[in-house]
């Protein structure tokens, strides 16, 4: 993929205005290279992890003053000869800097270059090679500690104890292979039935963590649903603390979806308030209420939101029937609670019994609603309901409560191992299909040659992961993902 004897140069911080700029030099000419155009001392006679102050030189003409940075491999970031040139962020400065290095003998790095070098040369592997570039994208502290705990090795260390188990005993397998005329068995079929099993059970809660893991990577879609009039908009004000949606008495003021994000205890939700849901008045509110409904079935979470003092409770049962959807969790919101006992919330007209009915005693300003709500509302077949004012930002940090534990769900802490990469997940999930082959074979007495295979099969899906097993096309399709300088 790569010539990994040359040395390569790029620009490690973002291009635009700032004050300092790094310019990253990697490779076994990169301090020969550096000391060509340096005003200053020696830096061939200088230290590991020093800085030098002085010029930056082609010829007579002076380009910068700039900090240099020696890092002698393999005591570097490549584990080869790394130095870092802190200039002016001028974008001339930068780019004259850049032309003199390859003028000198380097040539301009390619995306993730120098840390496919650091991955090629036994500083990294693979998955911690990834994780650099989810540390560098992460947005929340959630994603930044995930990348952080993978980057350290946390997610490799586990993989590797389980290849070194696998590697034993396909060992043993292979070494009865070459006994096949005598008929011995090297490997324990009983130790290892339950080696497998364990390994399943592993490779298991791996996969199953991969959905509470994307979500910290790349946020959690959280769609506000309802009817009109329901306090959609009011409410997306009150999670967000701001004026960011138009909130008006007239139904179907939302036509559109409106989309922002919300960092609860470290992880991004992005909210998406959608067009109220009813029977379209025009063309325009008919694509609203259909963008509505496609959002829903992309969405994570819903939270639906009705009005606790004018629905009916067959209502209630309709919209809640008709908007769950496989792999959705949904949270069910009644709004306005603050209305329940007052004058004029009895809806007129409309045959059913008003949800505001069950409720003509309770007091809202109680805590405990929710919870004193259950006994009435669990004979009607309705789910546990969160009630709030989004009007007067009443309860809005139980809502957060509840929006955050149906995302966590307890699964997050400290040590745990989550799989944030789709690439690893289908590593996994090959490994998993190999695993259970093994078992069968197992159970089914198959010769070793064939379980031989499926272990094999096994080891070199785990092995994808950690970068144990490469290609060049893998290499090429992950690293050409980085920003040019990393």
């Amino acid at each position: 993929m790569t010539d990994n004897t040359d040395t390569i140069v790029a620009l490690a911080t973002p291009n635009g205005v700032g004050a300092i700029a790094v310019i990253r030099l990697s490779g076994p000419d990169a301090i020969n290279i550096a000391n060509s155009v340096f005003k200053g001392k020696d830096l061939s006679k200088q230290a590991s992890h020093t800085i030098h102050f002085g010029s930056i030189a082609d010829g007579d003409l002076i380009l910068d003053e700039v900090l240099v940075s020696l890092f002698v491999g393999p005591r570097s970031y490549t584990r080869e000869n790394v130095v870092e040139i802190s200039c002016h962020a001028s974008g001339y400065i930068i780019e004259s800097i850049i032309k003199l290095f390859i003028k000198k003998g380097a040539r301009s790095a390619k995306p993730g270059e120098f840390t496919l070098r650091a991955f090629l040369n036994g500083q990294l592997d693979l998955s911690q090679a990834e994780a650099v570039a989810d540390l560098i994208a992460s947005n929340s502290k959630a994603s930044q500690q995930v990348a952080l705990q993978q980057l350290r090795g946390g997610f490799s260390t586990q993989l590797q104890a389980l290849r070194e188990q696998l590697v034993n005993f396909a060992s043993l397998i292979e070494l009865e292979l070459d006994f096949a005329e005598e008929d011995v068995e090297f490997a324990n079929r009983d130790q290892l039935k339950q080696l497998i099993h364990e390994i399943t059970k592993i490779v298991g809660r791996l996969i199953n963590s991969f959905e509470l893991g994307n979500a910290i990577k790349n946020g959690v879609n959280t769609v506000i649903a309802g009817r009109p009039n329901a306090g959609k908009s009011t409410l997306l004000n009150a999670l967000l603390n701001e004026e960011r949606a138009i909130v008006s008495h007239i139904p179907g003021t939302t036509r559109d979806t409106i989309e922002e994000v919300l960092n609860i205890q470290g992880i991004n939700f992005r909210l998406i308030d959608t067009a109220g849901i009813r029977e379209a008045t025009d063309a325009i509110e008919q694509i609203g209420v259909q963008r509505t409904m496609e959002k829903i079935s992309q969405s994570a979470l819903l939270v639906y939101v009705f009005d606790a003092a004018k629905i009916t409770i067959e209502e209630l049962n309709s919209d809640i029937a008709s908007l769950q959807k496989p792999g959705v969790t949904m949270l069910v919101v009644a709004n306005k609670a603050d209305l329940l006992n007052k004058p004029g919330s009895q809806k007129v007209g409309k045959p059913g019994k008003n949800f505001a009915d069950l409720f003509a005693n309770q007091n809202f300003d109680k805590r405990d609603l929710s919870t004193s709500a259950t006994s009435l509302l669990q004979p009607l077949g309705l789910p546990d309901i969160i009630f709030i004012s989004a009007k007067e930002k009443r309860h809005i940090d139980d809502l957060k409560h509840k929006i955050y534990s149906s995302a966590v769900k307890d699964q997050l802490s400290g040590d745990e191992t989550l799989v944030t990469n789709i690439r690893h997940l289908e590593a996994l999930q090959k490994t998993e299909e190999a695993l259970v082959r093994v078992l069968g074979g197992i159970d089914g007495s198959i010769t070793s040659d064939f379980l031989s295979m499926d272990i094999k099969q096994a080891l070199h899906y785990l092995g994808e992961i950690t970068g144990v097993v490469t290609t060049d096309d893998l290499l090429e399709n992950i690293f050409s993902k980085f920003c040019i300088g990393k």
